[in-house]
């Protein structure tokens, strides 16, 4: 699988959470965070075309982009390289790191206490 870079990967979540957009509409979102003119957008989206991981319509005179690959394939395949090569494989070393960061909101922590329970329940069967 093609690995995305940094700037591929926040116009992929855009598509991912916004659905097939076009070209401004990326822009529009990007420049929330940081300001980034629209020929760089373009540019790149043109680029993620060349190696697979948008594809273009072209049949309106706006030309619209949509992922082509899963968030999931692409977040599992970071994940398992992170995991290997910062914390030498161990899941535990990384989501006690993750929790200690600080940054999990009350609502994520319900949700990880949940599946620790399923995952607990479904191992003593």
């Amino acid at each position: 699988m093609i690995k995305p870079t940094e700037s591929e990967l926040e116009i992929l979540n855009i598509l991912w959470n916004e659905g097939p957009s076009n070209v401004r509409t990326v822009n529009n979102i990007i420049n929330q965070q940081k300001e980034v003119g629209y020929t760089t957008t373009l540019k790149l989206l043109q680029i993620m075309t060349q190696k697979g991981l948008v594809e273009r319509d072209e049949s309106a005179r706006t030309h619209i982009y949509s992922a082509k690959v899963k968030a999931e394939d692409i977040q599992g395949e970071m994940l398992d390289k992170l995991l290997n090569t910062a914390f030498g494989g161990s899941a535990s070393k990384l989501v006690l790191s993750a929790l200690g960061s600080g940054k999990t909101s009350a609502k994520e922590l319900e949700e990880i206490k949940a599946l620790i329970q399923k995952l607990e329940n479904d191992g003593h069967q």
